[in-house]
C-alpha cells in the first residue's frame, strides 16, 4: 500500500548533512535501514527528484517522502498466540519471550511471529513501526522485550536504545570454565562467506559486551552478560571469540566440550540441549511517559534451569 508523500522544508540547520542522516532526524520513527531502502527506491525525493543517500544537503529543499509498507508487513495478521505479557500500559508492553517464537515476520516466517500476537492482543499496534518492537531476540533466544504502543513511545525508545540507555541484562550458560569477567569490544558484520553466520570484522559495525562471572562448573560457566550495542547475534559471536560459546548454540558452539568422568544422563542432556542457553533475564529504561525508571525481571527458563542444576549435581559428585 501506498500513502500520499510527507513533505518536509529543509533549513539551513541541516546544510551540509547527508540526505540519510536529514530523513533519520526528520523520521526517527523509521529505521536508517528502512529509510535508505525507500531514499534508493526513490521513494524520497528532493525538489521533485530522485537521489542518493549519500548526498549533501544545501538547506532550501523540499524533502518529499512516501511512506511504502513492506510486503510482509501489510499481509501480517494478527493471530491469537498466547503471550507472557510482564506488564503494560497506554504506552508499552513488556514481553516474557518464549523459546521458539520469530520475534517479526521475514522470509519463512510470516506467520506465528511475536509480531503476529501482539497485533491480536493490542490492535492499536497497527498504525506503528514494527508493531512497536524496538529490539528483538533471536528465535530460540528466551527473556524480555519492550514493545512501544504509541508513535511518541516508540520514538523515546529507539532513541534511548541508541543512546545505550536501555540496560538489557542477560543470563547465559557457556562452554569452558571461566576465571572471572571482562568487557569485549570487537566490531561484528556479515561472515564473509557465511551469510547465516556474523563475525568479528574489522569494518564491522561496533559492538561491546560486558560479562560476569556468577559461578564455574567442571567444564561450563554461568554468566551474566550486559549489552552496550545490539548488534545480530551479539553475545553469541562475542562468547564464541573468547572461546567460550554458548551451550546448545547449533551456529557457533562447535563440538561439545565435557568434563571427565561424565554421567551418561549429563552428557545427553548437554548433547540435546535444544538452543542456544540465553535468556534476556532484566531490563531498565525509563518510562516513556512518567519518567519513572522501570525495571522488570524475568526468571531463567525451565530448560536452563535443569541444565544448571545437573552442573551444579556434577560439581558436587566429583569434588
Amino acid at each position: 500500500m501506498t500513502n500520499p508523500p510527507i513533505i518536509k522544508y529543509l533549513t539551513e540547520d541541516d546544510a551540509g548533512k547527508r540526505l540519510d542522516v536529514v530523513l533519520a532526524q526528520l523520521f526517527p520513527e523509521y529505521s536508517r535501514s528502512r529509510l535508505k531502502l525507500w531514499i534508493q527506491q526513490g521513494h524520497v525525493l528532493l525538489n521533485g527528484k530522485i537521489s542518493q543517500p549519500k548526498v549533501k544537503m544545501a538547506g532550501d529543499e523540499q524533502l518529499a517522502l512516501t511512506i511504502v509498507e513492506i510486503e510482509s508487513e501489510v499481509e501480517c495478521q494478527p493471530e491469537d498466540i498466547k503471550l507472557d505479557i510482564v506488564h503494560q500500559d497506554e504506552s508499552i508492553i513488556v514481553v516474557n519471550k518464549p523459546a521458539g517464537l520469530v520475534v517479526h515476520p521475514a522470509a519463512g516466517h510470516y506467520t506465528g511471529t511475536l509480531l503476529n500476537g501482539l497485533l491480536f492482543h493490542a490492535p492499536d499496534l497497527q498504525a506503528i513501526p514494527r508493531a512497536g518492537i524496538v529490539h528483538r531476540l533471536d528465535k530460540d533466544t528466551t527473556g524480555l522485550m519492550v514493545v512501544a504502543r504509541t508513535l511518541p513511545a516508540h520514538n523515546f525508545l529507539v532513541n534511548r536504545i541508541q543512546r545505550h540507555d536501555v540496560l538489557r541484562e542477560y543470563q547465559a550458560v557457556v562452554q569452558g570454565v571461566m576465571t572471572g569477567g571482562g568487557k569485549v569490544d570487537a566490531p561484528i558484520g556479515r561472515h564473509p562467506q557465511d551469510r547465516i553466520r556474523m563475525a568479528i570484522r574489522e569494518n564491522g559495525r561496533e559492538a561491546v559486551t560486558h560479562y560476569r562471572l556468577i559461578q564455574r562448573f567442571r567444564a561450563h560457566s554461568h554468566i551474566r552478560v550486559q549489552l552496550e550495542t545490539g548488534r545480530t547475534h551479539q553475545i553469541r559471536v562475542h562468547m564464541s571469540h573468547l572461546h567460550h560459546a554458548l551451550v546448545g548454540d547449533p551456529v557457533y558452539a562447535g563440538r561439545q566440550r565435557l568434563p571427565a568422568g561424565i554421567s551418561e544422563s549429563f552428557r545427553q542432556q548437554l548433547q540435546a540441549f535444544p538452543r542456544q542457553a540465553l535468556h534476556a533475564s532484566k531490563l531498565m529504561f525509563e518510562h516513556p511517559v512518567s519518567g519513572e525508571e522501570c525495571e522488570f525481571e524475568a526468571p531463567l527458563p525451565d530448560d536452563m534451569v535443569a541444565l544448571l542444576k545437573t552442573m551444579h549435581e556434577d560439581l558436587t559428585a566429583n569434588k
